[in-house]
């Protein structure tokens, strides 16, 4: 059972300013080190990263709490190439969805320069009642 859609559409060039003006610091507040071992790789690096910044957003969304609460780094998108994005949630955001019954995330991302873009469906556990 659905219980929260997230949807985020964010600018691939102002993410990329966003990580210019420093990027060290940019890195370490949105992206976990495993996420950034996926990331840097990565060839079209900005369109990514524009890519997951979107997600992170789109699934705090659909947990329910927008961003605020909970810290970027609590949203965890590790997605390897060719294979499905998995979200993996800690601090408040998981504390979050734990409370509203989510059991699982699922996740689309896109990029489009000049735009990327993220849905995220949270799903009720299923050993949980409606």
């Amino acid at each position: 059972m659905v219980v929260g859609v997230g949807v985020d559409l964010v600018s691939v060039a102002r993410v990329e300013r966003a990580y210019r003006r420093r990027p060290r610091r940019f890195l370490r507040r949105i992206f976990s080190a495993a996420e950034l071992s996926l990331l840097l790789p990565r060839r079209a690096f900005f369109p990514a990263m524009a890519a997951r910044f979107a997600a992170k957003e789109a699934v705090l969304k659909a947990i329910g709490c927008g961003a605020g609460p909970a810290s970027w780094k609590e949203v965890e998108i590790i997605a390897p190439p060719g294979r499905e994005p998995q979200v993996r949630l800690s601090g408040v955001a998981a504390r979050l969805a734990e409370e509203r019954g989510i059991g699982r995330i699922a996740l689309s991302m896109t990029h489009e320069p000049p735009f990327a873009g993220a849905i995220a469906v949270a799903c009720r556990s299923q050993n949980r009642e409606a």
